[in-house]
């Protein structure tokens, strides 16, 4: 639901700041759409509302921001866009690298790279050996990602571990499941945002959102800025978490 903007005496609460922030960035094309602009504009504008939210978020202290930015199901659209999504891509994460690694970002990646074109996949190895150093947040880019996809993939690999006598199946927990997730570095997204006023996970970290705060704007996601960031955490900073109650 869309929120009027948050009064001065809502103050976040740096105490109960979400450690891990997770975006469903929804409505590039519409965004376009609306103004009579071809789609390559809108996810141009969506690129840079992107590292506009990476600036956001190390400004109010979250630690994890994971982005979803390409699904397994947008293979689907057509080839023309792809291209464009891939090159829009893999320009902004050149033509930002120095400017992560001053701001202490540190890159890293989520699904199946290998569908990804070339110079994508070297780009991609390239940012994120560059700011590996970063200390301030991680930006994690769901590319070629999906929950489903991520499950299976988890799934083969504890049947090898288990062909291979690494694994007994008395050892499979939800904990050891997780570790076999490509998330297992991080914690579980406190915050799920979901841009455009779409109201579904579309098939993002469906495992790890058990437990996550949602929350849907109607801003499309070109136009999304750092007051929208304020006005999701102040939302989430007024729920009850109540985990199994």
């Amino acid at each position: 639901m869309e929120r009027e903007p948050a009064h001065p005496h809502q103050e976040m609460q740096k105490a109960l700041l979400p450690h891990h922030v997770a975006i469903i960035m929804d409505g590039n094309r519409r965004w376009a759409k609306q103004r009579g602009l071809p789609s390559l504009v809108g996810h141009w504008q969506g690129a840079q509302a992107l590292f506009r939210t990476v600036q956001s978020a190390i400004h109010l202290g979250v630690k994890v921001l994971t982005v979803y930015t390409f699904s397994t199901e947008n293979w689907s659209r057509s080839l023309e866009e792809i291209q464009i999504i891939m090159t829009l891509l893999r320009i902004h994460l050149n033509s930002r690298k120095a400017q992560m690694i001053k701001e202490g970002v540190r890159v890293k990646t989520i699904g199946d790279l290998s569908r990804l074109p070339v110079k994508l996949i070297t780009c991609l190895e390239e940012i994120t050996k560059s700011t590996s150093q970063g200390k301030n947040i991680d930006l994690v880019l769901a590319i070629n990602y999906g929950a489903r996809d991520d499950m299976r993939r988890a799934f083969m690999q504890m049947m090898e571990d288990h062909e291979k006598g690494h694994l007994k199946k008395e050892e499979i927990t939800e904990t050891l499941i997780g570790r076999y997730l490509d998330t297992a570095s991080w914690k579980d997204p406190d915050l799920i945002i979901r841009t455009s006023g779409e109201h579904r996970l579309s098939n993002f970290l469906l495992w790890q959102s058990s437990y996550s705060e949602l929350y849907i704007t109607n801003t499309l996601w070109p136009d999304f800025d750092e007051g929208h960031l304020k006005e999701a955490i102040t939302e989430f900073q007024k729920r009850n978490r109540r985990i199994g109650c």
